[in-house]
């Protein structure tokens, strides 16, 4: 098919402003699927999204469209909404000359709508604006397409009014897909240049490769080579996704699909790679995508010190599959060998263990997570650091540093106060408030990330009773009064539960986390002491009970010196027991540092 016939899009919005349901009617008025293949969500394959509800893995699908006598091809990539899976959206943007951006008529332009439009303004897309959900009883389309053009700077004559669930103006969406966004460019007779945008991997076939072609073709029998990885494979199979993958004799430039080529090796696929011929090489690598920087570490270790390997394995088949989680070994004192590993956010660190419990069997423990700070050591040297245990001695630290995120919240009026009272109570810096309309505000500050990845979220949220959004970008990293807070148990100190505090609240969390300790230790055959300390400085102690067995039940009468000897007995023997005893913690010990606020 004429790459004047091809369009590629994607849909970008904020969660849970109707995406999937678009998508869904997409596919049935392109008859892409039948009647009876069809069920809601069509898109998100994976059981985590359907139970959530939410879209966490980009997904692409071909559909055929005759207009006016002409067959176009268009190629959907519905993307999703959450903060934690931006890296998920930039990578389909640049497979796509345009996307449709898609706003809730009641909840009209919140964080999320914002940063993804400036994200497809960035990689020039042409952007077609959507009004979704026009059928709910509580829309007010006209509020939220003054909205838009004040925060985006949208003509509101481009708009289109739809309803996903009726179905009621998606048929218009098919003629401004057509009409307004560009037909790919590329030259397909040119050495082949494609971009890989994702992989899975199939444990009967390999890596399966997603490309968007730019120039040339690809077709079955052909070597293929990888630019960045220098690898070259035999192609065995291409096509394209109905959304299930269909055989195609060919893919050709504008065009996006699937290719096969026998690779066996994890460590040959890199996304953001140029997949070229072997013989006839293009010129130059396209561009590929900036490397996602890790907001989020924590540690990750299998329950049982066997399935070490079997660990690793699953984490480089979910890297492969989700390159914006990365991850590197490590040994703790408390938990063995184990791995160090970098999310975007708590969402993503949530949905890899997850899915790595679900995938791969593996029963895992989990650290609590932490951010990567910065270090100007006394030599000048400056160090990286995404786990207490590296932090230098306190005598080797000049400077502490941790990272600053300009925040935006998008939320009504009325709740402002209350987010600048929470905001600043988090050591926010406040910046500025724009007004959207006279009911919805911009609100923007600068708060240190590691005040906003626990439980900020949920609490702006419980604070606007739900209307409230945000959306944040790392700016820097700024120097603060910070400390490590250690934690031993039975004097023994236990590397997985350290955490870096700032020094006014060191205190107050140490006290807070023993407690919590406390209720989440049994008790054992005797006394556990929980200490919580900074350096040699003990801040915080609780006492967990020894079980207590009545040893003088037995002693009926007779002389005190009887029972005196049976006490002393029971207490030389607690006491032995304590000095080669070891305190037993539960996983869910390791994530009270995260309930600490509660």
């Amino acid at each position: 098919m004429s790459t004047e016939r091809i369009r590629n899009f994607c849909i970008i919005a904020h969660i849970d402003h109707g995406k999937s349901t678009l998508a869904d009617r997409l596919l049935e008025k392109t008859h892409t699927i039948t009647s009876r293949e069809f069920r809601n969500q069509m898109l998100d394959d994976m059981d985590l999204e359907r139970e959530r509800g939410i879209t966490i893995k980009a997904s692409a699908v071909a559909l055929n469209l005759t207009r006016d006598g002409k067959e176009y091809n268009l190629n959907l990539i519905d993307t999703p909404g959450h903060v934690d899976f931006s890296y998920e959206v930039s990578r389909s943007l640049r497979a796509c000359e345009g996307a449709l951006l898609l706003v809730d008529a009641s909840q009209g332009v919140e964080a999320q709508t914002v940063a993804n439009a400036y994200l497809a303004m960035e990689h020039n897309l042409a952007i077609i604006p959507v009004i979704s959900k026009i059928d709910l009883p509580q829309s007010r389309p006209y509020d939220v397409l003054t909205e838009m053009e004040k925060t985006l700077g949208i003509d509101p004559s481009e708009a289109l009014m739809v309803s996903a669930k009726t179905g009621e103006g998606v048929d218009e969406i098919f003629g401004a897909v057509i009409n307004r966004i560009p037909p790919p460019k590329g030259n397909p007779h040119a050495p082949l240049k494609s971009l890989i945008f994702d992989s899975v991997y199939d444990e009967y076939r390999g890596v399966i490769v997603y490309l968007r072609i730019f120039d040339g073709s690809v077709k079955v029998g052909d070597e293929i080579y990888m630019m960045r990885t220098k690898s070259s494979f035999k192609v065995e199979e291409v096509g394209v996704f109905k959304p299930k993958m269909v055989v195609k004799n060919c893919l050709f430039a504008g065009e996006v699909g699937y290719c096969i080529a026998n690779i066996k090796s994890l460590h040959d696929v890199k996304v953001g790679d140029t997949v070229t011929h072997n013989r006839e090489r293009a010129a130059e690598a396209l561009p590929g995508y900036r490397a996602p920087m890790p907001m989020v570490y924590c540690g990750v270790y299998p329950a049982d010190n066997s399935d070490f390997h079997l660990l690793r394995e699953a984490l480089d088949r979910l890297s492969l599959n989700d390159s914006s989680f990365t991850f590197e070994p490590e040994t703790s004192q408390a938990l063995g060998f184990g791995f160090r590993c970098g999310f975007l956010g708590l969402l993503h660190m949530e949905i890899v263990q997850e899915r790595l419990e679900r995938e791969s069997n593996i029963n895992i423990v989990q650290t609590a997570p932490n951010v990567t700070y910065e270090i100007l050591k006394t030599n000048k040297e400056v160090i990286k650091v995404d786990n207490p245990e590296k932090i230098p001695p306190v005598n080797e630290i000049e400077e502490f540093r941790e990272p600053v995120v300009r925040a935006s919240f998008v939320l009504p009026t009325e709740y402002v106060g209350t987010v600048m009272q929470f905001a600043e109570g988090r050591r926010g810096r406040y910046k500025s408030t724009d007004y959207l309309s006279e009911k919805r505000a911009i609100l923007a500050y600068e708060l240190p990330l590691a005040e906003i990845i626990f439980d900020f979220f949920d609490k702006m949220k419980s604070a606007t009773r739900g209307y409230g959004t945000l959306d944040y970008d790392l700016i820097g990293y700024e120097p603060a009064d910070l400390v490590k807070l250690d934690i031993l148990v039975s004097d023994k100190r236990v590397d997985a539960l350290s955490t870096i505090v700032h020094r006014k609240d060191a205190e107050i969390k140490g006290r807070k986390l023993v407690k919590k300790l406390k209720s989440e230790i049994s008790r054992h055959l005797f006394e556990v002491v929980l200490q919580a300390a900074i350096g040699s400085r003990v801040i915080a102690r609780e006492s967990i009970r020894a079980m207590a067995k009545n040893v003088t039940a037995k002693c009926y009468g007779g002389d005190i010196t009887r029972k005196r000897k049976l006490l002393e007995k029971q207490k030389e023997g607690k006491k032995r027991m304590k000095s080669v005893g070891n305190v037993e913690i539960p996983q869910k010990a390791f994530l009270s540092v995260l309930s600490v606020d509660e």
